[in-house]
């Protein structure tokens, strides 16, 4: 690993992390759902698929794949969030789903537009 490569994924991973932490705080506030951990991980799991399917790698992969959408999207956050909704079970159920195929649909179309450019 290089110092480019360590710098890449660190400044990257920052500007993700922030990202995130804007998204939540803006868009948890007034709900029981965390839209904001929602948004984030489809997106990134969009980002993410699409990134694949255009073959990127090298320093591009390092940088938007492993440190802005690494940063950006959170697994250990959403299953404290799907914790916290048990005792709503229907929104659990929701946004569980939401989140794992909402995040496996997205990455799959992704991927294909990946492949079409």
């Amino acid at each position: 690993m290089t110092l480019l490569s360590l710098i890449a994924v660190g400044g990257a991973g920052f500007l993700g992390a922030i990202i995130r932490y804007y998204t939540s705080e803006k868009l948890n506030k007034h709900t029981k759902i965390p839209l904001g951990t929602l948004f984030v991980n489809i997106i990134g799991s969009f980002m993410l698929g699409l990134l694949c399917g255009l073959h990127a790698e090298g320093i591009y992969y390092l940088m938007i794949g492993i440190g802005l959408l690494g940063a950006l999207t959170t697994f250990s956050t959403l299953n404290v969030e799907l914790i916290k909704l048990q005792k709503y079970r229907r929104l659990y159920y929701f946004y569980f789903t939401a989140t794992y195929v909402g995040g496996l649909l997205v990455a799959f179309i992704g991927y294909m537009l990946g492949k079409v450019f």
